[in-house]
């Protein structure tokens, strides 16, 4: 381990993540003006293929967005932001540490509005948008350039992308909230807005806004074949508009876009979730990746190997013992004949996924076996895992190698059909949203699986569950949360055998305030229209005791 990532103590470590919201790095916000994005039609073809690359790279490279002059190992990308929600959610815990960059989540005093956190959440999607208004401004709509037009597709689909990963957190579900304010609108290739004054944009608009996009993009991009899954094309886009349609309860709409996202692509099966996994953008059920080869990541603390996964050997989670675990409340939910209760350290810290695999302590010239892998202690590299701890992500360079490389899974088939099931049974037809579920449940999973869900309500529950369990670690748990109106529910009360910290130890009402991201002090400075989120308190040890979620109860 390089002595550089971890020669801070408890308290410089805490600062680092209090402080370093004013660390000198450019952020593009809702602040934006017009005249930033602003070129003529027709622009080299150079520049518009330096924006383009520059919408994906921002997304999946270290220090993305705060820059190696800071040397932030929390700026994983795109995975700062899922690690953070995963981490606020409840189903995702690990002990309480001074090397932890990711406490903040844990504490929910990531709503501070002077924090680094909060900040990199929203400012690296925002800096994504101006990579996207750049293309679109720079490219003519009315173009039959086919590679002009693949170019712009993607860039649509980008913008509505990043929108569509802050408006869930910044404002409550959309139906009911159809006019409540979410976040400013970055002036774009119509649209001059003053950017001192730029004010949220209402829940129906930004929606609108982004189908709109969406529709753009999935036109544009027909016909389009891309290089790698790095690339957005049309199937990409219409994942990306399923998932835009489940959060408006447009039910038939989003089943049918899911169908077409998933078109060619299987989830995998029992026999291929038989070791740590998770990293390989050609694997058959990936649908769009982040491209993280060993060139990018390298030996950097800032990458999702390093802060996520338990295999890395220059990493945070084995050497600083920062394991990211499932929540024990969760665990007992799944039934011991499914094979993804192997993607975690059972109580007894054992797991079918271990067997074969090899850690060697190269130092000490001594090879960690299978289970044994669990208890070893490598110095400088690697403490014990605790029960519950993660092995479902593993990295490409193997088990205890010092390159933190690892594609990373935006959109794959699973996520689809989980869409299909739920939105199919939502817009009237119980009957076949259980019999698709029950088919990937049983195929794939657990061949003893049968739905027993008698309702809407309930099936709804059972697909959340479903969703809790196959997404787990990939960014999906709050979004979630938030759509579906649930408790945020880490413990309960009485129960000695959680595995939540003690000081992470408290539930939060779907209603409370404080769910509701803050912006960023810089935004709110250089921006007289956008007014905060305001509300309830950061929550304490022991609050909303007695609040449940209607599956882990």
């Amino acid at each position: 381990m390089k002595a550089k990532y971890f020669i801070i103590s408890v308290m410089s470590a805490l600062a680092l993540v209090s402080c370093k919201d004013y660390l000198d790095a450019e952020y593009k916000g809702g602040s934006q003006s017009n005249s930033q994005v602003q070129t003529t039609v027709g622009a080299v073809p150079t520049r518009i293929n330096a924006a383009v690359s520059g919408m994906y790279s921002k997304l999946g490279t270290p220090n993305a967005y705060w820059g190696t002059v800071n040397d932030r190992d929390d700026d994983l990308g795109f995975t700062t932001i899922t690690l953070s929600l995963d981490l606020n959610s409840g189903d995702m815990v690990n002990p309480v540490s001074g090397y932890d960059w990711f406490s903040p989540a844990l504490e929910f005093s990531d709503r501070t509005p002077n924090y680094a956190n909060p900040r990199a959440r929203s400012g690296l999607l925002y800096n994504v948008i101006y990579s996207a208004n750049e293309v679109i401004a720079s490219i003519d709509s009315t173009t039959e350039d086919s590679e002009l037009k693949a170019k712009l597709g993607q860039a649509k689909a980008m913008r509505a992308f990043c929108y569509l990963n802050m408006v869930p957190y910044f404002q409550f579900k959309y139906v009911g909230h159809e006019d409540a304010p979410t976040v400013p609108i970055m002036a774009d290739e119509k649209t001059e807005l003053d950017p001192l004054n730029n004010e949220r944009a209402p829940m129906s608009k930004i929606y609108d806004y982004m189908l709109t996009d969406l529709t753009d993009a999935i036109n544009l991009l027909d016909g389009f074949t891309r290089s790698n899954k790095g690339v957005i094309d049309q199937q990409v886009a219409y994942g990306i508009r399923a998932r835009l349609y489940l959060n408006m309860e447009k039910w038939a709409e989003a089943a049918a876009d899911a169908a077409k996202a998933m078109s060619g692509y299987t989830p995998y099966s029992a026999d291929e979730l038989s070791a740590p996994g998770f990293y390989e953008a050609n694997d058959h059920n990936w649908i769009w990746a982040l491209l993280i080869p060993a060139s990018l990541a390298g030996e950097s603390a800032a990458t999702w190997p390093s802060q996520l996964g338990s295999f890395s050997a220059t990493g945070y989670t084995a050497y600083a013992g920062i394991y990211r675990q499932i929540n024990s409340l969760l665990y007992a939910k799944i039934p011991d004949t499914d094979v993804r209760k192997g993607w975690w350290l059972n109580e007894r810290k054992t797991s079918p996924l271990l067997e074969g695999l090899v850690w060697t302590d190269v130092a000490e010239n001594i090879d960690y076996v299978g289970q044994d892998i669990v208890d070893a202690a490598i110095k400088d590299v690697k403490v014990a895992m605790p029960a519950y701890t993660n092995v479902k992500f593993g990295q490409k360079s193997g088990v205890g190698s010092n390159y933190n490389e690892g594609d990373w899974c935006m959109m794959r088939a699973e996520e689809m059909i989980l869409i299909q099931a739920e939105a199919t049974a939502k817009a009237g037809d119980l009957a076949t949203g259980k019999t698709i579920l029950e088919d990937f449940v049983k195929n794939y999973r657990n061949p003893q699986y049968v739905c027993r869900a008698a309702g809407v309500d309930a099936f709804s529950d059972e697909v959340w569950l479903q969703r809790r369990i196959e997404l787990w670690g990939e960014g999906f748990a709050m979004a979630d949360k938030m759509r579906l109106g649930k408790n945020i529910v880490r413990y309960h009360a009485g129960d000695a055998g959680t595995n939540v910290p003690e000081a992470y130890q408290f539930n939060v009402s779907s209603s409370d305030p404080w769910l509701l991201m803050r912006f960023t002090q810089t935004e709110l400075n250089g921006n007289a229209g956008c007014e905060q989120n305001v509300g309830g308190n950061q929550p304490k040890q022991g609050d909303g005791a007695s609040l449940k979620d209607g599956v882990t109860d």
